[in-house]
């Protein structure tokens, strides 16, 4: 099989993210003048308790599949049989979390008044299935999976504005950001087919597939409790007015992060191709540089987000919801600490076969968050959740380094360190060009235009000024391409 470019990957990728980031962004500020607060709480309420019950259907499927399924994929008649195994577990642990899900809203009575939104939200879980979105990750075949966004994009947005007119209009709202996300997933199952032939079989070689996948999915639901679990628990220790707060600044942070993440996810089938071949130093070549890109991205944007974060509420939602600018200023750290645990545990012990220490990093990441909301929550509300969560990403940061620390011994030299200095000090300027900016404009889109321009730009001068290395590849790339 010929090897993708990573780096037109994780443009599409990049773009694909871009879309997703679009849709609310263009959604959201609308919606959130159009229905209360305590609607938009309702929602996300639901939104949350059914992404868990997503996790029981996936299992840990995807990483799995995407870890195994990589060894086998120039084999067509391999690579079937065993995304067929994988599909038809999924089949089964889908089924397993319906039941789960309906037992859940006949037993508890304050779901009663969720349940229009949460039956809505659920139809995720059999497309999300069907989607088998890691063939596609597997082989890294990005371009159809981005146009295919583009379209339902296109067309969610235009269903939103005409659906969602009036107070009310929640559970349409609800309707359609579950097209969004999902309608286009059984047009996924049919495309997979170019890739290999996947059906339900009962011929499944449980032994072989069963522990990990079960390993990796104890690791999604820790991991989720710090990330889900703060709204769930503002939503049953507070009310859906302070969820409807804490959501802006979820909704943004998860914008921002899945934009970052973008790089990222395109190299995950990459590294487990490389070790699972042995490539150890094309491997780490990879780590270093994929590492060095992350921290260039997220420091300055964790910066910037800090900046601009009552510009940033403003312009996306409106000013009932500006107590959201400190939650948001909060989850600021996390927007690093995220992605660079995410490199330990997705590009290294996963491929690694070390899922069960990235079990342990979650198990203790999820007790430390649900600890802290305990104590915190009730004073401090949605600036608990926040806090909560970048602590937890800070521990998770910490163990994956310590379990990783065979792999990546000797890796990160002292030219990786210089860099990080570099970009924290070249985002230093951005806090000047951020206050330069409120001085100058009263307008909350100039100064959002102001601020982001000239910090990019002169965070690039910075990194062209002391000749760092990526900026430096751009710089040829850009002076290559004119040349043609």
């Amino acid at each position: 099989m010929k090897q993708k470019s990573l780096g037109l990957n994780a443009f599409l990728n990049g773009l694909r993210s871009v879309l997703n980031i679009i849709f609310p962004i263009i959604t959201f500020p609308y919606v959130s003048r159009v229905l209360s607060v305590g609607e938009v709480g309702k929602y996300n309420f639901s939104n949350s308790y059914v992404t868990y019950f997503i996790l029981i259907a996936e299992l840990g499927i995807s990483t799995y599949a995407i870890r195994e399924g990589a060894k086998f994929r120039d084999n067509r008649d391999d690579i079937s049989t065993f995304a067929s195994q994988v599909f038809s577990i999924n089949i089964i642990s889908t089924i397993g979390s319906y039941v789960i899900l309906f037992l859940s809203l006949i037993f508890f009575s304050k779901l009663h008044a969720y349940q229009a939104s949460i039956l809505i939200f659920s139809i995720q879980i059999i497309f999300t299935t069907l989607g088998t979105e890691w063939i596609y990750s597997i082989f890294e075949e990005y371009t159809y999976i981005t146009v295919r966004s583009i379209v339902f994009k296109v067309l969610s947005v235009v269903a939103l504005f005409i659906f969602v007119r009036h107070r009310g209009d929640y559970l349409n709202y609800a309707a359609i950001t579950v097209f969004s996300a999902v309608g286009s997933n059984i047009l996924n199952y049919l495309h997979a087919k170019q890739f290999c032939t996947i059906h339900f079989t009962f011929k499944i070689d449980w032994k072989q597939h069963i522990k990990p996948i079960l390993v990796i999915f104890a690791s999604n639901i820790a991991i989720s409790i710090y990330l889900i679990l703060d709204t769930t628990m503002l939503g049953i220790m507070k009310n859906n007015f302070v969820v409807g707060i804490y959501s802006v600044s979820t909704k943004l942070y998860t914008i921002v992060k899945n934009l970052i993440a973008a790089v990222l996810t395109v190299t995950i089938p990459r590294f487990a191709l490389l070790w699972g071949k042995r490539k150890v130093r094309e491997y780490r070549k990879l780590l270093l540089q994929i590492s060095d890109v992350l921290a260039l991205m997220s420091i300055p944007t964790a910066v910037g987000v800090y900046m601009l974060a009552p510009q940033i509420v403003m312009l996306l939602s409106s000013e009932k919801y500006l107590r959201a600018v400190t939650s948001l200023r909060l989850l600021c750290p996390a927007l690093v600490f995220s992605i660079l645990s995410w490199v330990f545990s997705s590009c290294v012990l996963i491929p690694a076969n070390r899922e069960s220490k990235v079990l342990l990093i979650s198990i203790v990441a999820a007790v430390a968050n649900f600890i802290l909301n305990i104590i915190l929550i009730p004073k401090f509300s949605e600036n608990a959740a926040g806090f909560t969560t970048s602590a937890s990403e800070i521990i998770s940061l910490i163990m994956g380094i310590y379990y990783s620390r065979d792999i990546i011994k000797g890796l990160y030299i002292k030219r990786f360190w210089l860099d990080i200095l570099t970009y924290t000090v070249g985002s230093l300027s951005i806090v000047l060009i951020c206050w330069v900016g409120g001085i100058l404009f009263s307008s909350t889109f100039a100064v959002i235009v102001f601020d982001v321009v000239f910090s990019i730009l002169e965070y690039a001068l910075i990194l062209v000024g002391v000749k760092n290395k990526n900026a430096m590849q751009v710089l040829d790339y850009l002076f290559t391409r004119r040349k043609r």
